[in-house]
């Protein structure tokens, strides 16, 4: 990602508006995710662990001097990049935030970055998005995200499905930046593995009937069909309807395609179905699981990382003591990793204190956070398989 710093008058002004929020006892941050659109069963989950993050941090009275922190929602849609734009704008203009957490999906992530944050100066973190092409965005050092990069996700894959035996696949993928960047992300490292894809052929969302779609994908054949989409558009659809024409009998899904109802939509009819989504099995999930409680699933996709993008940003701010993204854009890395005492969900009041008496932290978090350059998380992966109607985990790597 390419770190190129602003200058000239404007951005001197824009810093200056921002040294002025730095001392406001109400600091607001943006938390932009697709509310409405084909993520939208996952987003919950997500946005309420970023919205605990900023509540436990601000609860504790030790951010900086007792400010609080309050999040205001914007819907980025997921998919459509004008209406993610305009709210970012409105976040920023109208409701006067000193950062935002998100976006979501990987094209509205771009859209976002080139058109709003970098324009107007503001730090970027998201949960969420996996494009590969985003590791190399001109951004001006504002963006970053705990979601792993896709390029990762494809080397997982392709390793996982060779070990099981599978030499042959099918593959659809929504087309967009995020079906896009799977496809090349997986397609190298499976066919140097020896592996064989019979078609990869993309597919519109929203559609109510992909029978020639799937026509086409059946002809091709393969051990299984590999979709690389959302469930909550085209891919739940997309499975009844190679289930019913008796096309595939086994599947395997990217992340996106995760969705909270698939067991109970699908039962046993997804029995030996895998995938794999962004997951480790350290003690920040089972943490946040039990903070969490009843109000929201702490294990469900991403949101262990939205709680880890909310907590990076805050923390960086008090280590800058300065809610002005040019301030703190500079310590996300540094509190992310080591040296410093590791922090885990639940103990951002000990962090917090800790940054204010001039120490360290290494924040762990919830998804075992390792950023590296260019401020994108190293990314570990939870291997599932569908058994007796169930998600179960088979391991991570």
């Amino acid at each position: 990602m390419k770190k190129i710093f602003a200058r000239g008058a404007g951005a001197a002004l824009i810093a200056v508006a921002s040294l002025g929020a730095s001392y406001a006892e109400e600091v607001k941050i943006g938390v932009l995710l697709g509310f409405t659109g084909p993520v939208e069963s996952m987003i919950p989950n997500i946005a309420k662990a970023a919205e605990m993050a900023l509540s436990e941090a601000s609860q504790s009275g030790a951010f900086l001097n007792g400010s609080t922190l309050v999040p205001v929602r914007g819907d980025s849609t997921c998919i459509d990049n004008a209406a993610a734009t305009a709210a970012a704008e409105r976040l920023i203009t109208s409701d006067g935030v000193a950062g935002i957490i998100g976006a979501d999906c990987s094209g509205v992530t771009g859209a976002v970055i080139a058109n709003v944050a970098v324009p107007n100066g503001i730090v970027m973190i998201s949960p969420t998005a996996t494009s590969p092409a985003l590791s190399n965005v001109e951004d001006n050092g504002l963006f970053f995200r705990t979601a792993p990069s896709a390029a990762r996700e494809g080397v997982v894959m392709a390793e996982s499905l060779i070990e099981r035996g599978i030499d042959a696949v099918a593959i659809t993928y929504t087309n967009n930046d995020y079906g896009k960047g799977l496809v090349e992300s997986f397609s190298k490292p499976y066919e140097a593995l020896g592996g064989t894809i019979t078609i990869v052929a993309p597919h519109e969302d929203g559609k109510a009937d992909y029978s020639a779609e799937m026509g086409a994908l059946a002809a091709a054949g393969g051990d299984l069909l590999v979709i690389f989409g959302y469930y909550d558009q085209g891919g739940s659809t997309m499975i009844r309807t190679a289930l019913d024409l008796g096309a595939f009998d086994r599947f395997h899904f990217a992340a996106g395609m995760l969705g909270q109802t698939m067991e109970q939509d699908f039962g046993t009819d997804l029995n030996g179905t895998t995938g794999q989504n962004p997951g480790t099995d350290s003690p920040g999930v089972e943490m946040l699981a039990e903070l969490a409680g009843d109000a929201f699933d702490g294990t469900a996709s991403f949101a262990p990382e939205g709680y880890d993008a909310a907590a990076l940003m805050v923390l960086a701010m008090q280590a800058a003591g300065s809610t002005a993204s040019a301030d703190y854009k500079g310590k996300v890395m540094d509190v992310a990793n080591a040296p410093g005492e590791k922090i885990y969900p639940g103990e951002l009041a000990k962090a917090l204190k800790i940054l204010a008496d001039g120490g360290e932290v290494d924040y762990q978090g919830a998804s075992d956070v390792e950023l590296i350059e260019p401020g994108e998380a190293a990314g570990r992966y939870r291997l599932f398989e569908i058994k007796n109607g169930k998600i179960t985990t088979l391991g991570y790597r």
